[in-house]
């Protein structure tokens, strides 16, 4: 008989995609499978809101941005139906055994890991792929997306140099990157950027002043600040560390505190405008911030990102073909394996202190304002 593969992405877009979808349904059609694309996400499968990915569809689309199947932040165990927060882990179940699948593909990122788990304990059969430009799945290497991101970031502060030198400016640029640091990092060492923040590593806002006037007193002309929109400073990360630190103890007003944090984390929006504000002042240089925002996320996939998703399709269909399940198909240097979903999910992967990029970059005089 013939097998039935679903397959989903789920998250933010990120470039990729598209190839991840061709490589999967290319490789599921040499190896006799049918693949069912299921639309916007976890919310397709609820709505049932499907079609099928023949040839034809999956042609052209390797270097498309973006999605076909469309995608969403839904969870299926908290998922907005009208004005309710639902549970709809069983309509889910219903569905993927109305289309008779033998097993469902979900690419995304660390939610989509943590939601695809929760279908696998539910009882579907579930093989994901990671993708997100952060570059935070725990137990990879890489993801979908990160790569081309990273290009793009670079090549934003490589046009920032210029305005920056002409204008003996500080030029400080936000990437993406709420708790993970890599794509900053990257970008940041890629661009040379002279200071580079991150999630990781609290930073002290005079230090980083300290660092931009020593550049001053030697003679540049500019300085440029890679900043991850969830970089912290040291007195944030104590109010932080704080608050999570009561919110673990057993006998604390857990909703209290819970609402403390999201105040928090709605103030920390505005932290790299208030940050440049700041540095404008302790510097008495002009500074102007660049956010790059959704830019990142957009566009043609880079050849990297083409060649790793089209390789995480095809070994997933291996997967499929073996009826090898219950996995997330990892990056390990030059190999792709298999590694347990419930592993991966509820976990992240951010930068070790001790990271070669870390070390790489402060000694080329990089300053982390640690």
């Amino acid at each position: 008989m013939a097998r039935h593969i679903g397959i989903l992405t789920s998250g933010g877009d990120c470039p990729g995609l598209n190839a991840a979808i061709r490589g999967t349904g290319k490789a599921i059609s040499e190896a006799g499978m049918d693949l069912i694309g299921f639309r916007d996400g976890f919310r397709g499968l609820v709505h049932d809101r499907t079609f099928t990915l023949d040839q034809h569809l999956l042609s052209g689309i390797l270097t498309l941005g973006g999605t076909i199947l469309g995608t969403s932040r839904d969870k299926p165990h908290k998922m907005p139906i009208g004005d309710k927060v639902m549970d709809m882990t069983r309509v889910i179940v219903e569905t993927y055994r109305k289309h008779n699948l033998d097993a469902l593909v979900c690419i995304g990122g660390g939610g989509t890991q943590k939601n695809a788990y929760r279908l696998l304990k539910a009882g579907l059969n579930i093989v994901t792929m990671p993708k997100t430009i952060d570059n935070d799945i725990a137990h990879t290497d890489m993801t979908i997306g990160f790569d081309t991101a990273l290009g793009i970031a670079v090549e934003a502060i490589d046009r920032l140099h210029s305005t920056a030198t002409s204008h003996h400016r500080i030029i400080v640029v936000e990437v993406m990157g709420h708790r993970a640091g890599w794509l900053a990092l990257g970008a940041g060492m890629a661009g040379g950027a002279d200071i580079i923040l991150i999630p990781e590593i609290a930073y002290d806002i005079q230090k980083v002043a300290n660092a931009i006037n020593d550049r001053t007193h030697a003679g540049k002309r500019f300085s440029i600040v890679v900043v991850a929109e969830g970089a912290m400073s040291k007195d944030d990360a104590k109010i932080i560390s704080l608050l999570l630190r009561e919110k673990a103890d057993k006998k604390s007003d857990v909703a209290r505190i819970s609402e403390k944090l999201n105040q928090f984390h709605q103030a920390h929006v505005n932290h790299t405008m208030n940050l440049t504000s700041q540095l404008e002042k302790l510097t008495g240089l002009e500074s102007r911030l660049t956010i790059l925002g959704h830019l990142q996320r957009g566009g043609t996939p880079s050849a990297a990102d083409r060649i790793l998703a089209t390789n995480l399709g095809t070994v997933c269909a291996t997967l499929l073909k073996k009826k090898e399940y219950g996995v997330m198909i990892s990056v390990r240097g030059n190999t792709l394996v298999p590694v347990n979903l419930k592993d991966v999910a509820g976990k992240k992967k951010l930068v070790p202190r001790d990271h070669p990029w870390i070390e790489s970059a402060k000694l080329v005089g990089t300053c982390f304002g640690d």
